[in-house]
């Protein structure tokens, strides 16, 4: 195990390339799963996400090659294996499995899905789409097992706009017979990339995107070669790590419209932004303005970004209140800011900001991916050493963030925990 040491305080210049999307990659490989040849998914991160739904491809008999950013999957040799345990705990992204398995296969056994630690994320829309295409799903000691003896199209109306169940659904529908409805659909730019990918693949898709999508099931689909979106929340992330510390940071190979919800509330605070075609340039200033966010679903305020928009807000003069909507337990940072001197006190489902404060480097632990990013910022922001353990999380999400971090100006690296250390994190 390891820990991040950063040397807060130093300005931070230059270019940065995002890497392909995280929450495109967890569903896009499993979507592989539904091919009767060989898919090929280009531009994808090097993060273990990536790395674990590889192994998960390859125990169900799947042949898998990576090289550089580019994975091919043979699907041709898989079969339904029982997924109950194992690797598959790992990650929250291993319910898009089910859809994938349940659409070729018509049933699988799939272990509850883990993942960051962010209070109650019931997968109960995901299992109300399979069941109205058809599928019996029971929970049984701690799996879910999904069997249908067809799947036949359905109207489905989401209670709640849910990014998985909208996925995951589709995974499912592609294959079944009939059309399939997805009502109060989720909008994010990572459905219409896997949408492109299925319907590169021979699915009938129209209207992902939108809070419709309509999807005429096929007999069967074949292999193709697709490129990954970029990753915005990795995009947000530097843009805001540029708007704390910045004194000139082109973000490139980002989709700007994808992230106008930040770019707004960074020009709100005072922060000199700039866009392009496939790049951003973000520049600093001493003097940031409070703001309010609220994280709301797509097109709104990314809840993924709101961890990473708190500790840059710790530098702004005046109170900022920062609420989220969508997964109320996420302020599991705001102690350890609290470590590093940030003047922070949580109400519910809002943190308030008071500042501007000069953050103070500490030892802190990441608990979960965006937190971790969150105390990347402020360790960079801070005067003086930040040690940043957990980061397992980070690595889940934030692709070569040492090499990207250095070459903007940042003095960070890795270091080996000591056996004392890892003793004391297993006890905390």
């Amino acid at each position: 195990m390891e820990k991040l040491k950063i040397a807060g305080g130093y300005p931070l210049k230059g270019t940065v390339r995002i890497s392909g999307a995280k929450n495109s990659a967890v569903a896009l490989i499993p979507a592989t799963i539904l091919a009767e040849s060989p898919v090929t998914i280009e531009g994808l991160p090097k993060i273990s996400d990536v790395e674990i739904l590889k192994d998960l491809l390859e125990e169900i008999g799947g042949k898998v090659s990576i090289s550089e950013d580019e994975m091919t999957v043979d699907p041709t040799t898989m079969i339904s294996m029982p997924l109950p345990n194992g690797k598959v705990k790992k990650l929250r992204a291993s319910y898009y499995l089910m859809g994938a398995m349940l659409g070729r296969f018509k049933k699988a056994v799939i272990g509850l899905p883990g993942g960051c630690h962010l209070g109650p994320r019931p997968i109960d829309q995901h299992i109300k789409g399979f069941e109205a295409l058809g599928a019996q799903v029971t929970n049984e000691q701690g799996a879910i097992y999904l069997r249908a003896d067809e799947l036949r199209g359905a109207r489905i109306y989401l209670d709640v706009v849910s990014v998985g169940a909208t996925i995951n659904i589709m995974l499912a529908a592609v294959r079944a017979k009939g059309r399939t409805i997805i009502e109060n659909a989720a909008k994010e730019p990572e459905i219409i990339d896997v949408a492109t990918l299925l319907t590169n693949m021979g699915a009938k898709i129209k209207g992902a995107g939108t809070d419709v999508i309509r999807i005429d099931g096929v007999d069967q689909l074949h292999g193709c070669r697709h490129t990954i979106i970029p990753d915005r929340i990795e995009a947000g992330t530097y843009m805001i790590l540029g708007a704390a510390m910045g004194e000139g940071v082109v973000i490139d190979n980002v989709i700007p419209t994808h992230l106008e919800s930040l770019i707004a509330k960074l020009r709100e605070m005072g922060v000199y932004v700039e866009t392009g075609d496939d790049r951003v340039f973000v520049k600093g200033t001493d003097r940031l303005k409070a703001v309010d966010i609220k994280t709301l679903v797509y097109p709104g305020f990314p809840t993924d970004l709101q961890q990473p928009f708190t500790s840059l807000l710790t530098k702004a003069e005046g109170s900022s209140v920062v609420t989220d909507t969508i997964y109320g337990a996420r302020f599991k940072h705001i102690d350890e800011l609290r470590r590093m001197n940030a003047n922070i006190k949580v109400e519910g489902r809002s943190a308030i900001i008071n500042g501007p404060v000069q953050l103070q480097g500490a030892k802190v632990k990441a608990s979960d991916l965006r937190a971790g990013a969150a105390l990347v910022i402020a360790g960079l922001m801070a005067e003086g050493i930040t040690e940043v353990t957990g980061l397992e999380h980070i690595d889940r999400g934030y692709s070569n963030l040492v090499e990207k971090l250095s070459g903007l100006g940042a003095t960070v690296w890795r270091e080996a925990l000591s056996n004392e250390e890892m003793e004391q994190l297993k006890n905390t």
